[in-house]
């Protein structure tokens, strides 16, 4: 399972990079192999017009709903379609690599209009491989404080190529601000299909009636009743995010009076707020 397009791949299969010439990236050339020379062009490439004009097309697509991308020392390094393992189902999302950030969206119409975009600061960025099984194959966990997700690659070459990559921006990043890596990570939520019976029960078999619900914490796939409570969260949200009840306790444990739960302004029980479990329909992440 993959993307339809690669990772800026020429016709001979060489992996081009969109800010760099192929004078200065061939086929066994990744951006490990680059000399110091070359560093320092990239950085001059940083503000050219080439690169400017690039940002300004990605811009383009995402159309006014999407975030202004354009600023001093940003540089638009790649880009391809991974399929992302959403909750529901597998689904098709175009990525841009940055320099300093990763950009996702829903496609539209393909290399012409995208919509859903996503911008995560790859300064809180961790990737760790994700072994093959069954037709999901040359995937990665892409990990944040605040989401955390699968994605898959169409072939092995691409998937060591994006996580080369990736890896390269965020310890250049690292680097340079002397910053520590990000050591919180929401967890990667297990798709619905994965499911039938809630996952920490053991008892309650999901039904139209008895729906799926996530917890923000472990990311398992739970029951209403396993799930009424909820914590807040802060790398995650500003207000307090479902969780099970295993994770409420455990989180309680050194949170002290914060695990009161809070009441529901509308007069809803916790069992029956729905909302926070709606933020990846089929329109949607």
């Amino acid at each position: 399972m993959g993307g339809q397009q690669a990772f800026v791949v020429e016709p001979e299969g060489c992996w081009r990079a969109t800010y760099l010439s192929r004078n200065l990236i061939r086929c066994t050339g990744f951006f490990e192999n680059l000399t110091e020379g070359e560093v320092k062009m990239v950085d001059r490439l940083a503000n050219s017009e080439a690169n400017s004009k690039r940002i300004a097309v990605v811009e383009g697509c995402f159309g006014t709903a999407g975030q202004p991308l354009a600023i001093p020392g940003r540089v638009l390094i790649g880009e391809g379609v991974l399929t992302k393992l959403c909750r529901k189902k597998p689904k098709a999302r175009q990525f841009f690599l940055f320099n300093d950030i990763l950009v996702y969206g829903n496609i539209v119409i393909q290399k012409k209009k995208y919509n859903k975009q996503h911008i995560i600061p790859l300064e809180s960025v961790t990737i760790d491989t994700v072994e093959d099984e069954g037709d999901l194959r040359n995937g990665w966990l892409i990990k944040t404080p605040t989401k955390s997700f699968a994605v898959y690659a169409a072939t092995a070459t691409e998937k060591s190529e994006w996580m080369s990559h990736i890896s390269k921006c965020v310890t250049d990043l690292l680097a340079k601000s002397g910053k520590a890596p990000s050591g919180e990570h929401a967890a990667v939520w297990v798709p619905d299909s994965e499911a039938t019976v809630c996952m920490r029960c053991l008892k309650v078999k999901f039904t139209p009636v008895s729906r799926r619900h996530h917890c923000r914490k472990c990311g398992f796939v739970v029951c209403g009743p396993c799930s009424e409570k909820k914590f807040l969260l802060p790398s995650q949200s500003s207000k307090p995010v479902r969780v099970c009840g295993f994770c409420y306790e455990q989180l309680s444990l050194g949170a002290g009076l914060h695990t009161v739960p809070r009441p529901d302004p509308y007069g809803r029980s916790p069992g029956n707020n729905l909302s926070d479990d709606d933020d990846d329909d089929d329109s949607s992440d």
